[in-house]
């Protein structure tokens, strides 16, 4: 009886428990969405979701999507995540729910890239700057920096050509350097740049000279941030090349889950930017007659620039595959980008792939090791556009003096027409395009391991090695039917090849720890020997027959008197380094940054081998003192104080050798060693405030900067009676830069449906030259009566590359001629005015309704002035009556005379103010369809739309190079390949 009993009661408890559990079950339900970023409209991997009250809680997958059962009594969703403003959602009914984040300031526990190492971002001290995928330029790029262009203070990014894949001239916080380089350092997932390429240049004819940009090789698409490091407090870990500034590039890495393939392509239309203004058929015959001219109308109606130019298509396609565990990630991603250029003929093809994996070992899983390889093969087609061409002039000048009347191509035929009726020296722009032929190929791959191992749970070790490896080959030709002088009757032809080989290898001690509930520690030390190789070689030859080979594939068939043949290997460059880094955190309210380098170089003399960098940076969280406690809308204040030294050793390999220069059976010194030759040695003094106000709402910061560069590292000619040649020294003199900077982010709108951000940065900059002896020139301005001509100098009192050139005055009413000051501009000569940007202007807004985003950046430069180089020497009034002129000077008064000579002064010196719409986007996100699809977005966005300038080239945004002597210039404008306007159509998903 009693066992009955016991049956009987376990049977009722079990019936119980299954009501219960039943019950319960009928309670709960399942709710299910997705998690987007209000920017982007991309989904939020990580995302917290909880149930209001309870513990019940899930994360978001990759693709920001998310299930979670709930209690039927939970009506709110907490949605929060780093980085992000926390949102409490309604769920009353519901079981579905999209849910859009908007990013905020005030991430304070945000972990960011700080040069062999992280830390948080509140304990940073020094001046920085973060761009994240979702906040760079939108549209199709060719290399990293044309990302960031206006998206952070102080930092000017210019696209010195429309040519794909051509080269951009980067400063941070202006110019520092005379006459060694004046970009930053990049690096590139830990592996730190040369800063050159591969890519040979041009040999034995006008063949194109812009240098390409030596980031191409890395496709934008692989790319997560950048950090831009600009004060010393941030630089001076990276010692003797932290001068200029260091953008650490951080690519896309695999994450924990199921394998995910996300795909991105997009097509698109480019046409010319502006067109300059020159006399159409009917205004050239028009000013033939007003200026009494009986030759130089030939019948036809032609426009030579638009027989040049086209509107070019580009296809990007890109592939990658994502996924793993807590043991294993991996991403494996691919890219194709086929850019043809504005300018018939040119294009761009690139081919890409980046492999990033991450795995850990051992039962503790503190064995850790990382294998990232990163191959590209960039093949180009290069337009005949060179800045270093005379009154002959390139592809572009010859569309532009091309006389309106006179046909392109010969009556009767489709040949273009080499007519000597209208001059001898005249070039048929169509000829030129028919008969140049100019080709590059670089293959460029990067491959690094790097094992680690968790001694401890505070401390790491890391070792890492890795290999650069660039090789390039160029070939081209001109035809010998082409009326160019030295190439008519003979045509030309090129081999060039080029090699690059750059090693790296690096150990750190990585050591954070939390020493008690007030002090925190974060700090690295470590050893790095880099080494930089470059090598390469090359022919060029005339006097061929046109046998229906390429001449570059018959160089045997040359005459002997005509070939050139050169081969070079530079001295290897080697850097030993030591560094550490320390950073305390005293309660979140006191930060301290101690940071050292010391940098051994082969390039500095036998007496000054090393280089110690040390810096110090201070910040003060005043937001978490007791009086700042009730202030609600005061999220974050921190006040950071910085100073360090930081070096720049970008000059040639060998500069402080002697050196010698071998020909054909000769030797000849060609530089005289300097065992006292050191680096150039920046301090910079840095005042900054960042701010977080109104809940997030409002963020930003402001920074003063005073940056100071001695021991100017130059390369001087040996004055007489010494043996003639070349000596590398460190000048007397500084380059002092000192500016203000401020970034300011607002949440305007922040609603379930709508949220509209608003971001601006402006800096404030100014540069001189201090303490110089004499003077040196640079600013070459060429063609048509520029032989041999600077337009600017670096001397005492002034800023560097200030514009010293003649004033003009005016058209003299009587005779027609040029009025200048004081006379003859080649001899009265003034300094008229700076070609670096007084200020830099970044403007960024992206608003969303539902699916729905728009995006606009824009950049802007003020306060500098331009030499407008081509409508100086390429488009006056002295072309008249053979070739065309600029439209600006017919119909004025006074009229100019045919006579009157160009001349290097202020008439063509113009403010190169202008505000450019960088980029807008619109996409609307589809979402998931069917089961395959997921997170489907399109987009339609246009680059480079306009430009509101008074400038009349073609686009201030421009930088022609005019160095002379290994001198840059800056700020001159000389018949460039033209900037395109582009409209793409995109679409992105994930599988």
């Amino acid at each position: 009886m009693l066992m009955s009993c016991k049956n009987l009661l376990k049977t009722a408890a079990v019936i119980i428990l299954l009501s219960v559990s039943q019950l319960i079950i009928a309670q709960e339900r399942v709710v299910s969405g997705r998690v987007t970023d209000s920017k982007d409209t991309s989904g939020v991997p990580g995302v917290t979701i909880t149930a209001k009250g309870t513990k019940t809680g899930t994360a978001t997958k990759n693709d920001g999507t998310f299930t979670l059962s709930v209690g039927s009594n939970v009506t709110t969703l907490v949605i929060s995540s780093v980085g992000y403003a926390t949102q409490e959602v309604s769920i009353g009914g519901k079981t579905s729910i999209e849910v859009s984040l908007v990013a905020t300031g005030g991430n304070l526990n945000e972990v960011v890239v700080t040069g062999y190492g992280t830390a948080r971002r509140k304990d940073l001290t020094g001046a920085t700057a973060t761009v994240r995928e979702k906040d760079f330029n939108k549209g199709v790029y060719t290399s990293p920096d044309q990302l960031i262009q206006g998206k952070a203070a102080g930092v000017l990014v210019i696209n010195n050509t429309g040519q794909p894949g051509g080269s951009s001239t980067i400063r941070i916080r202006g110019s520092s350097s005379i006459r060694s380089g004046n970009q930053p350092l990049f690096v590139v997932d830990g592996v730190p740049l040369s800063g050159g390429s591969a890519r040979p240049g041009g040999s034995g004819a006008d063949y194109g000279n812009d240098g390409g940009n030596p980031l191409a090789f890395i496709n934008p698409t692989d790319i997560a941030s950048m950090e831009i490091l600009k004060d010393a407090s941030a630089t001076a870990i990276y010692g003797s090349r932290g001068a200029n500034g260091v953008i650490l590039i951080s690519t896309k890495k695999g994450k924990s889950g199921v394998p995910t393939v996300d795909v991105s392509a997009s097509v698109g239309v480019s046409n010319v930017l502006k067109k300059l203004e020159v006399l159409d058929p009917g205004e050239f015959r028009q000013a033939l007659k007003d200026y009494s001219q009986t030759s130089g109308d030939y019948g036809g109606n032609v426009d030579a620039f638009d027989a040049i130019t086209r509107s070019a298509f580009t296809q990007n396609y890109n592939v990658a595959v994502g996924g793993g565990n807590e043991n294993a990630r991996y991403r494996i991603s691919a890219g194709y980008l086929n850019q043809q250029g504005v300018i018939e003929n040119s294009r761009l093809n690139k081919l890409s792939t980046n492999i990033t994996s991450s795995f850990k070992f051992l039962e503790s899983k503190k064995l850790g090791l990382d294998i990232n390889l990163l191959v590209t093969q960039s093949d180009e087609k290069i337009a005949p556009i060179s800045a270093f061409v005379g009154f002959t002039g390139n592809l572009i000048s010859q569309a532009l003096q091309w006389n309106p009347t006179h046909p392109l191509i010969k009556p009767g035929t489709d040949s273009a027409w080499i007519d000597p009726a209208v001059g001898a020296t005249t070039i048929n722009p169509l000829a030129t395009l028919n008969y140049f032929d100019d080709k590059a190929k670089v293959n460029t791959i990067i491959a690094t391991i790097t094992p680690s191992y968790q001694i401890t749970k505070d401390l790491k070790y890391q070792f890492s090695y890795s290999i650069n490896r660039q090789v390039g080959v160029r070939r081209g030709q001109l035809n010998k039917i082409i009326n160019v002088t030295g190439i008519e009757g003979r045509g030309a032809a090129f081999i060039n090849n080029q090699e690059q080989t750059n090693t790296q290898l690096t150990n750190t001690l990585n050591y954070n720890k939390q020493l008690s509930s007030k002090f925190n520690l974060n700090a690295v030390a470590g050893h790095e020997w880099l080494t930089f190789d470059t090598k390469g070689n090359g022919m060029n030859a005339q006097d061929f027959a046109n046998v229906g080979l390429d001449y570059y594939d018959i160089m045997q068939y040359s005459t002997q008197t005509s070939r050139n043949i050169y081969s070079f290997a530079n001295p290897t460059t080697e850097l030993q380094s030591f560094f550490a880094r320390a950073i305390v955190n005293y309660n979140d309210r006191f930060l301290v940054t101690g940071t050292i380098r010391a940098d051994g170089s082969t390039r500095f003399g036998e007496n000054n081998k090393y280089g110690y960098f040390p810096s110090l940076g201070v910040a003060w969280n005043i937001s978490r003192e007791d009086f700042l406690a009730n202030a609600n809308a005061v999220s974050n204040l921190k006040l950071r104080l910085g100073w360090g030294q930081t070096g720049n050793q970008e000059f040639p390999s060998g500069a402080s050798l002697d050196r010698f220069g071998l020909g054909q059976q000769s030797i000849s010194q060609t530089n005289y060693g300097n065992p006292d030759l050191k680096w150039e040695t920046t301090t910079t003094a840095n005042v900054g405030v960042d701010f977080s106000l109104f809940k997030d709402r409002l963020t930003g910061s402001v920074d003063y900067f005073n940056k100071k560069t001695t021991d100017v590292l130059f390369e001087q000619t040996i004055a007489q009676p010494a043996p003639s040649g070349k000596i590398w020294v460190n000048l007397d003199g500084e380059v002092v830069n000192t500016g203000v900077e401020i970034m300011i982010t607002g949440n305007v709108m922040r609603s379930k449906d709508i949220n509209w951000n608003l971001s601006t940065n402006v800096s404030f900059m100014d540069n001189t030259v201090n303490g110089l002896t004499g003077f040196y020139e640079t600013g070459a301005l060429r063609g048509q009566g520029f032989s041999n001509v600077f337009g600017q100098r670096v001397i005492a009192g002034q800023p560097l590359n200030v514009w010293y050139l003649g004033k003009f005055e005016g058209i003299d009413k009587t005779t027609g001629q040029s009025i200048y000051t004081g006379g003859d501009p080649s001899v009265n000569k003034f300094y008229v005015g700076s070609p670096n940007p007084k200020t830099l202007l970044g403007i960024s807004t992206d608003f969303s309704y539902k699916k729905l985003t728009a995006t606009i950046n824009m950049n802007g430069a003020f306060g500098h002035y331009l030499f407008n180089n081509t409508a100086a020497s390429v488009l006056g009034i002295g072309n008249l009556p053979n070739r065309n002129i600029a439209k600006s000077l017919i119909g004025v008064e006074p009229k100019e005379a045919l006579s009157n000579a160009p001349a290097p002064s202020t008439r063509n010196l113009e403010k190169g103010n202008y505000l450019k719409m960088t980029n807008a986007t619109i996409s609307y996100r589809v979402g998931n369809v069917g089961k395959s699809i997921k997170n489907l977005n399109i987009s339609l966005t246009g680059q480079n739309l306009f430009v509101i300038t008074n400038y009349t080239g073609f686009d201030p945004e421009v930088n022609t190079d005019g160095a002379n002597g290994g001198i840059p210039s800056f700020g001159i404008e000389y018949i460039p390949y033209p900037s395109a306007r582009t409209i793409h159509l995109g679409i992105t998903f994930s599988l």
